[in-house]
């Protein structure tokens, strides 16, 4: 259902809130009361097996985010309150 709605695979565990989100959602319509759900969304974990492979290895070298492109980011962020 998440997935034809929204055109994302969630990660295993992530599908178990998304459950949860819609329970509640259609616990609200059933009794017509009005509440904002909020759930932590997270990627499709298969897709990462091979970059933990590569972890668990020693193949994988250390990169540190460069610190300009981080400002970057943060300044693109909406001011909120």
């Amino acid at each position: 259902m998440f997935a034809d709605s929204e055109g994302t695979i969630p990660a295993p565990e992530t599908s178990h809130a998304i459950r949860a989100v819609i329970n509640e959602a259609l616990r609200c319509r059933e009794t017509g009361k009005e509440e904002c759900i909020l759930f932590n969304f997270s990627g499709h974990g298969l897709c990462d097996l091979g970059a933990y492979d590569r972890y668990l290895a020693g193949e994988l070298e250390d990169y540190e985010y460069p610190k300009d492109k981080i400002a970057e980011a943060l300044a693109e962020l909406p001011v909120i309150g």
